[in-house]
């Protein structure tokens, strides 16, 4: 069972799961590329149960190891720190922000990172929900609410762990297969951030109203048979690594 969750990379999405892990009990510990002291603010905001540390140190800390970095920078990740563990990869490739990256196309990002991290097993997961919704959206197990979310990977035991990881934090998981299937999840699918999220932003709004209604704006259900398919919907041509 999941005890510490350790976090490389302390964004949007990063710090969403840090303060559910805080809230399911786990201990956190988190990382980035500016510093442990860059975290403090975070930090005080989670409580006890956090820490900040130098990605080679997260890595050594956390029984899950959430890698939550632009891909563009996957290449920094600490294979050696993170050899034997479970990483969740939660980047998606974007490429007006991370420039031509060789070998994606050919290779799904997700298996990329693999390949990096060859010491390690690599889920890919909360990749498809924004930070959000991720964290408004969490449930109890068995609530009627409950949404669900994808998760690919090559190892099983691994997938099972981040399953149980998913659960703890408030989420079902739907298994969509091995890395080579993980496009399925990925922007321009179906289950790409919009089911979630079915509002549409109408009138003019200024850069501040529109924050501001991107947050206030609640999250929808999205129960694992829906997530299946809408996985299950994806084209080939919309998986782009």
């Amino acid at each position: 069972m999941t005890k510490t969750l350790a976090l490389i990379g302390s964004g949007m999405i990063g710090s969403a799961l840090a303060r559910l892990a805080v809230a399911a009990g786990l201990d956190v510990v988190l990382s980035n590329s500016r510093g442990p002291e860059s975290l403090g603010e975070l930090v005080a905001e989670l409580g006890g149960r956090a820490r900040a540390a130098t990605p080679a140190e997260a890595a050594q800390a956390g029984n899950l190891v959430v890698a939550t970095v632009p891909l563009r920078a996957y290449d920094q990740l600490p294979a050696a720190a993170l050899a034997g563990k479970t990483v969740i990869d939660t980047m998606n490739y974007y490429p007006d922000r991370d420039g031509s990256i060789a070998d994606v196309g050919s290779l799904t990002s997700s298996a990329l990172v693999q390949r990096h991290l060859a010491g390690s097993h690599v889920v890919k997961a909360f990749n498809n929900i924004d930070f959000r919704r991720l964290f408004t959206l969490a449930r109890p197990a068995g609530a009627p609410d409950r949404s669900a979310l994808p998760i690919a990977g090559d190892d099983p035991g691994a997938k099972t762990r981040v399953a149980q990881l998913l659960d703890t934090l408030g989420y079902d998981a739907v298994d969509i297969g091995v890395l080579a299937d993980s496009w399925r999840s990925e922007p321009g699918t179906p289950v790409y951030v919009e089911p979630y999220f079915p509002a549409k932003r109408t009138g003019e709004m200024s850069q501040q109203e529109a924050y501001r209604w991107y947050l206030e704006t609640p999250g929808v259900a999205v129960p694992a048979a829906r997530v299946k398919e809408l996985v299950d919907a994806a084209p080939r041509a919309a998986g782009k690594a």
